[in-house]
């Protein structure tokens, strides 16, 4: 396997060229004083070298020793607790925190460039401090101020950790009939009873102690959604002087064995009248937990991204070193037995797929995070209000679709090494195996696809959609014409899927069975716009360039590959979406 290199040119170009973030922290008082491009430049070169040097090392090795459960104690393999005091130190786990609690304070445009190296480094690594800043995010947004202080300054330094438990063993994606109990106590804090599952870093050896964010409900809590809170459950008491207290009524009952990811610990955590204090409001819980929802949605995109740029890194090494047959069009090694397999249209149709899906995603989910930037920083109401919608609409498609094609991209990496490839010690069968994980868990693709058809465009109208849909068309008539080749086909997509969108509203409002027939094929076809959108702004940077560095070549090459070879998919799928739910029903249960 090639040793993993952050692409830091890569994310440069984005964060500068394309979306010239520095300008835009300048406008924003809370950022302005807190980060700027030097600064921004600093931070990404550190992040680069520590999971390189120290978390990419251990993401093989972790695959095979993997979390070892024993008497309701998890080991994480041999460096990771070593690693995670390196990453904590450092300051990554708190790198978007709150600097009144020992926070960097920085953007999440930024914090998502790191998310991608720590994941694409070691994708079971980078879930443990993932977790624990989602749970900072619902403590910061939503507990009481002695909570804040008492327990946020050490989850952002590393020294604890954090978990979100959510799900219980019959309730899957419908948290309404979870059945855990919240007891309250004369004290003011809470008795936490019940089992919950699929619980990332759980339990483990990495921090001395772990902080569990827990829905429950109330004794008299209303029936369905409305009726769950948010707790924090600590695995020990913290004393009044901060020092740790007595083991918690709290514990770890298995880890599952999984297809991969197999170094973070998944955990059944049993909690039997542990004491936990309320974040937020009463039966106002699962409200609570959204506020990092998006975040992490997102990150999980964001995975599947980091998945796909390790492949391909992987590929093309290979591809260029790996000798088999001759170039179609004659001998290019002619000073060796036979060319290096990149010479072949089949390869490069496959690294060239990977490079496109991988530079666009990094672009796309760098538009989102900077939109949750401005609905979180901006002091202008009107873009506030503008972010949160775009986010709202955006963020299942970040989920989904870079997950998707986190997939895709990984298998054509293996595709690439031929047998190779589905051998142990190369490496692309664990990048398959474990960005598997990303389509499923922080809600399955197909839930995101409903969310984002249902929810966040029948729902309102199509009003967030047009957001976006006028965005782009201001983007293209705006263009100069010598952009033309990337903004026509991009125009054509965007009238394809306006045209489409508006189908589906007319359909849902005869047949609600439209919204989930239509929901993942719709996803993809706006997923692939919105990467166009994305490749027109990159080749227009590149377009003004490319006489000054191989870089922008390369660039608008992919570009171009891009609009010839992968948007064109959005026919069929949209082919498919106007086929309708009808050949949905056509059989009976009994006749599957």
């Amino acid at each position: 396997m090639a040793d993993y290199k952050a692409p830091l040119r890569d994310m440069r170009f984005v964060l500068n060229e394309v979306f010239d973030v520095a300008s835009l922290w300048a406008q924003l008082p809370a950022l302005a004083d807190v980060v700027d491009a030097d600064t921004a430049d600093a931070i990404l070169e550190e992040a680069g070298k520590v999971t390189a040097r120290t978390l990419a090392p251990l993401n093989r090795s972790g695959d095979e020793e993997e979390c070892q459960w024993k008497d309701g104690v998890v080991s994480t393999p041999a460096g990771f607790p070593e690693a995670y005091k390196v990453y904590g130190e450092g300051g990554w786990v708190g790198v978007g925190g709150d600097p009144a609690y020992g926070g960097m304070g920085m953007p999440k445009v930024l914090g998502a460039q790191v998310e991608e190296m720590l994941n694409a480094a070691n994708l079971s690594f980078g879930l443990y401090p993932m977790l624990t800043a989602g749970a900072c995010l619902s403590i910061h947004a939503h507990a009481s101020e002695e909570l804040k202080q008492t327990y946020l300054p050490n989850m952002y330094s590393g020294v604890w950790a954090g978990s979100m438990c959510l799900t219980e063993p019959h309730a899957g994606t419908d948290l309404g009939i979870i059945r855990t109990k919240a007891e309250p106590q004369a004290d003011g804090s809470y008795k936490v009873s019940g089992t919950k599952i699929f619980i990332t870093g759980g339990e483990h050896d990495l921090t001395e102690n772990i902080i569990h964010l827990v829905l429950a409900k109330l004794p008299d809590a209303p029936a369905g959604s409305k009726g769950i809170s948010l707790f924090l459950v600590p695995k020990f008491m913290v004393n009044a002087d901060g020092s740790l207290g007595e083991r918690n009524a709290v514990a770890c009952g298995s880890i599952e064995h999984k297809m991969g990811i197999k170094a973070s610990a998944t955990c059944v955590m049993n909690f039997d009248g542990a004491v936990g204090y309320m974040v937020g409001e009463a039966n106002n819980g699962l409200a609570a937990m959204f506020t990092m929802m998006n975040y992490e949605r997102l990150g999980v995109g964001i995975q599947g991204l980091a998945a796909g740029e390790r492949s391909y890194q992987n590929a093309v090494e290979y591809a260029r070193e790996r000798i088999q047959s001759r170039a179609p069009s004659g001998p290019v090694a002619k000073d060796k037995a036979a060319d290096p397999i990149i010479v072949h249209p089949d390869v490069r149709r496959m690294l060239l797929t990977m490079k496109a899906f991988n530079e666009g995603g990094r672009a796309f989910s760098t538009y989102v995070a900077t939109q949750l930037d401005i609905a979180k920083f901006s002091e202008d109401a009107e873009a506030c209000k503008r972010g949160e919608q775009l986010v709202a609409l955006l963020t299942p498609v970040a989920k989904a679709f870079l997950t998707d094609l986190g997939l895709e991209t990984t298998v054509h990496g293996q595709q690439i090494f031929g047998g190779h490839g589905f051998i142990r010690e190369w490496g692309q069968e664990q990048l398959v195996r474990d960005v598997r994980i990303t389509q499923i868990y922080e809600g399955t693709n197909g839930i995101q696809a409903l969310d984002l058809m249902g929810r966040k465009v029948v729902g309102n109208g199509g009003t967030f959609y047009k957001l976006f849909s006028n965005e782009i068309r201001a983007y293209v008539e705006a263009a100069d014409a010598a952009l033309g080749e990337f903004t026509n086909p991009l125009k054509a997509a965007l009238d394809n899927l306006d045209g489409l969108t508006e189908w589906v509203l007319g359909q849902a409002k005869q047949n609600p069975n439209e919204i989930g027939a239509a929901s993942v094929e719709y996803l993809q076809v706006f997923g692939y716009t919105a990467y166009a959108y994305m490749w027109a702004r990159m080749a227009e940077v590149a377009l003004a360039k490319q006489a000054d560095d191989e870089f922008y070549v390369s660039k608008l090459g992919t570009a171009r590959f891009y609009f010839a070879r992968l948007l064109p998919r959005i026919h069929s799928l949209s082919a498919s979406v106007r086929a309708g739910s009808e050949s949905l029903y056509l059989l009976d249960a009994a006749q599957f």
